[in-house]
């Protein structure tokens, strides 16, 4: 091999190193969390949340991971009802209308409480770390229609609410529910 030709190859080589060097990920490794899977996220028909805690007392490490995932499940049932009240304010005119959203909000606050009650724990993983604490990841979800379901009952039993505004929240969360039940 001539001398030119190994200073050919050893410059190949540096560049493919230096290549190398440049395309590693400088955001960190990559790690795989308990209930991170598709069957584990919010879809057509759930809400769905994942949370974690972390302590040296196994009942506080579960409380904490039972909280993160009932906050995080709350932020995408608000999000959900704010797409639905901003719909219904589309569709009203007037002032019914700002009585209306401002009762659905409150309707929408409600039905937040009670039907973290009601959700579903699908799954829980325990791991005690090397340092003899312990590590939660608690999977939950809810039924989306349920939830509208709900929000129904409590409209129609408003007694703060009148009439056209309760008939027309009750449409409204009708139409979210045959949207629901038509995605299933």
């Amino acid at each position: 091999m001539t001398m030119q030709a190994h200073a050919s190859l050893r410059l190949t080589w540096l560049f493919a190193a230096i290549l190398a060097v440049g395309c590693t990920n400088v955001a960190g490794t990559k790690v795989k969390t308990p209930f991170s899977s598709k069957k584990h996220q919010s879809d057509a028909r759930h809400f769905r949340a994942v949370g974690m805690g972390q302590s040296a007392n196994l009942n506080i490490a579960k409380s904490k991971s039972e909280l993160e995932a009932k906050k995080s499940l709350a932020q995408q049932v608000q999000t959900n009802l704010k797409v639905v009240s901003d719909a219904y304010a589309q569709e009203l005119t007037g002032h019914q209308a700002v009585e209306a959203i401002e009762r659905f909000e409150s309707l929408a606050r409600e039905v937040t409480n009670t039907t973290i009650g009601d959700l579903r724990v699908t799954g829980q993983d325990i791991r005690q770390l090397d340092d003899q604490s312990y590590r939660v990841h608690t999977a939950i979800e809810i039924k989306k229609n349920a939830m509208f379901r709900f929000l129904k009952k409590k409209a129609k039993s408003d007694t703060q609410l009148s009439e056209l505004v309760r008939a027309q929240m009750v449409t409204l969360i009708d139409k979210e529910l045959e949207r629901l039940e038509s995605e299933e």
